[in-house]
């Protein structure tokens, strides 16, 4: 539903620019239809029309050498409604308007959930007790318990932007972190980086530090000692410990099946207790989890269009970022390339109408992004044509044309079949 939306709104915009401009449009087609379609019907000079083969779409416009491959069109003589017929300047606005109308759409998507959901976002000021980090965390430099507060001395606001900025690199990182009460530098190598994204280590990279508080006591060792709700935990023996992700590595690997002195704050007042631990490294009581709640902006319907377009512009300046990562050998990131099963991947398995529209601005973005770079066959292949028509004057041959469009097809032909046998390749060894 999503990629037909994009599509149909892509080919929407190559089509109503050449109806501008009085250029002959002869197919708009949802999905390719080699040999035959499932639906078509003739509405004035377009035949509209559902094709079978589900990878994208297009729309034929008369007097253009695109992936229809029409060349016996073009041993025609000129006609007036014909594109190759009209100036350089209108051939060029007809070949960026799908392009367009995808960044539109992802603009009004965002304008619009920005004005009906706000914007939800885990404050990175609300992390009184700081994170934990996995092994990959720990090698670039981080301890359990630091606060982050800026990378690249950009100070972080959502928490959740900490992992997109140490993905989204092509150098080194300086950070700056909040650790036992002052603030500590240092610089996370290329190399680091490289091998956290390599190994997937981001997906963890780090977790909300929280206390050890006592929501309930059910059972056990803590039943017997005489632990209460409301009582948090700050040390165990006399070991002072950081959250509950230290203190549950401690009571499941040093004090299991053995008994262990809790320094407790209850009241104001530090109290000891001696509780017992089970075989299982457990003492039965329930923690509390909800210390911690995101905050959310509201937007009235004149605030949401700016944020909307702030949203859109923020998530190219990402994806072209994404895309230089791929092109440099060394980070590797072109084994990450997947195809219709990855897509498929990023949407929830329940309906979530939030989620819908925000995977569907996401792929609006990608899809324009993707479709402007001066690759021949895609519009941004053509409109470089064009526009290099617009700065000298000369016009490239039909045959230039023909053998770019061929040759374009292959590229795309080439990533298409290794995107997608990613996805297969995944699917045996994940």
């Amino acid at each position: 539903m999503s990629l037909s939306l994009l599509v149909a709104i892509h080919e929407f915009g190559h089509f109503i620019m050449a109806r501008i401009f009085k250029i002959r449009v002869e197919k708009f087609y949802i999905f390719f239809d080699p040999w035959f379609s499932l639906f078509k019907k003739k509405i004035g000079d377009t035949e509209y029309g559902l094709g079978w083969l589900p990878l994208g779409g297009y729309v034929k416009i008369a007097g253009m050498i695109d992936e229809s491959m029409d060349t016996e069109q073009m041993k025609q003589p000129v006609q007036p409604w014909e594109f190759r017929a009209k100036p350089a300047w209108k051939r060029f606005l007809v070949m960026i308007a799908g392009v367009v109308m995808n960044v539109l759409l992802a603009m009004m998507i965002y304008t619009g959930i920005r004005y009906a959901y706000g914007e939800s976002y885990m404050a990175n000021d609300d992390v009184r007790w700081g994170y934990v980090f996995n092994d990959a965390g720990r090698k670039m430099g981080f301890q359990d318990g630091d606060k982050i507060i800026s990378i690249d001395g950009e100070a972080i606001d959502d928490m959740m932007e900490i992992r997109s900025m140490l993905l989204l690199t092509e150098g080194a990182r300086d950070v700056v972190v909040e650790r036992g009460g002052e603030q500590v530098a240092f610089t996370i190598p290329f190399e680091e980086l490289l091998s956290m994204r390599r190994e997937k280590a981001y997906v963890d990279l780090y977790t909300l530090n929280v206390p050890f508080i006592v929501d309930s006591v059910a059972s056990g060792g803590a039943l017997a000692a005489g632990l209460q709700p409301g009582d948090e935990v700050v040390a165990f023996n006399g070991k002072p410990f950081v959250g509950v992700a230290e203190a549950t590595n401690l009571l499941q690997n040093e004090y299991k099946g053995d008994s262990v002195q809790f320094s407790i704050v209850r009241g104001g007042e530090e109290l000891m207790l001696d509780v017992a631990v089970n075989e299982e490294g457990k003492v039965g009581v329930m923690l509390k989890t909800d210390m911690f709640e995101p905050r959310t902006r509201e937007f009235t319907f004149w605030q949401a269009i700016p944020a909307g377009v702030k949203l859109a512009g923020e998530s190219i300046a990402d994806y072209w970022q994404q895309l230089k990562l791929i092109f440099q050998p060394k980070t590797k990131m072109y084994e990450e390339l997947g195809g219709f099963i990855a897509i498929g991947k990023i949407f929830p398995s329940e309906w979530d109408w939030l989620r819908f529209w925000s995977m569907t601005a996401m792929l609006s973005i990608m899809l324009a992004v993707l479709n402007i770079l001066p690759i021949p066959g895609l519009d941004g292949g053509h409109a470089l044509f064009t526009l290099w028509e617009m700065i000298t004057g000369r016009k490239p041959s039909d045959k230039f044309l023909e053998i770019m469009q061929y040759i374009g097809f292959i590229i795309l032909l080439a990533l298409v079949i290794y995107a997608n046998g990613n996805d297969i390749y995944r699917l045996f060894v994940e």
